[in-house]
């Protein structure tokens, strides 16, 4: 028998974060999918693909989405899919980090996750069901050092998300928590940890696109099953136990 995956022809995909990196990537992968698109970011700007809205906003500001979600409703007529990609780091000893970026981590990285799903679920419950994707990180499974802030963040966001498919799950409505370890994007850029643009570390992280098939992959199971939580990792990247 042959192994029948999802059509997603013809849904309708919000994701945050969407103008570059793993967002856009996402994007490009599921428009070749047959998937609508709509991009949230602060940029406003997202990749040439047919049947892409370009929305501008701050994922930390609940009006924004609120704003952007029923835009997206109104555009194409329903919301199936949501991936809340954005997100922010700052590293650095627990008390060296800037109390400015404490709060912008929390403010995107939680509220703005927060802010998303409560706008977009009734829509999806409207709709008979459709799926939550929530790009956490590696470091919302362990803590780990001189990520004391960020680890919170991410920790938060594979609750919120574990949670709600513990509640959301009988309406038809799928919660996934993808966890990748280090992704080379602007954001994995950090000089004091020697993560400077082309240097090897970076070159021995993951792509992008790896994580927008994976993020594909979970999209196309068929809707009997679903994927709770998939971690992955560069070869070059310890498990840390």
């Amino acid at each position: 028998m042959t192994y029948q995956t999802a059509d997603l022809t013809g849904k309708v995909a919000f994701i945050t974060g969407g103008s570059s990196g793993i967002g856009s990537e996402v994007a490009r992968s599921l428009s070749a999918q047959g998937v609508k698109l709509a991009l949230f970011s602060r940029s406003g700007t997202a990749p040439e693909l047919p049947d892409t809205l370009q929305l501008h906003g701050d994922v930390g500001n609940r009006a924004d989405v609120d704003a952007a979600v029923q835009k997206t409703v109104d555009t194409y007529g329903h919301l199936d899919i949501v991936v809340a990609n954005a997100g922010v780091g700052s590293y650095g000893q627990f008390v060296d980090v800037p109390e400015q970026h404490e709060d912008e981590m929390i403010r995107t990285n939680v509220l703005g996750t927060i802010y998303l799903y409560r706008a977009a679920v009734p829509h999806l419950q409207a709709a008979g069901g459709g799926d939550l994707i929530t790009v956490a990180s590696e470091a919302g499974r362990r803590g780990l050092p001189g990520e004391a802030v960020y680890s919170a963040s991410k920790f938060a966001q594979v609750g919120l998300t574990r949670a709600l498919d513990n509640e959301l799950r009988e309406d038809g409505i799928r919660a996934t928590n993808i966890c990748p370890g280090g992704v080379w994007t602007n954001f994995a850029i950090d000089d004091a940890r020697g993560r400077t643009d082309g240097s090897d570390q970076l070159k021995g992280m993951m792509r992008p696109a790896d994580i927008a098939e994976l993020i594909t992959f979970v999209l196309t199971r068929p809707r009997h099953l679903r994927i709770l939580e998939t971690a992955l990792r560069p070869m070059t990247e310890a498990s840390w136990g």
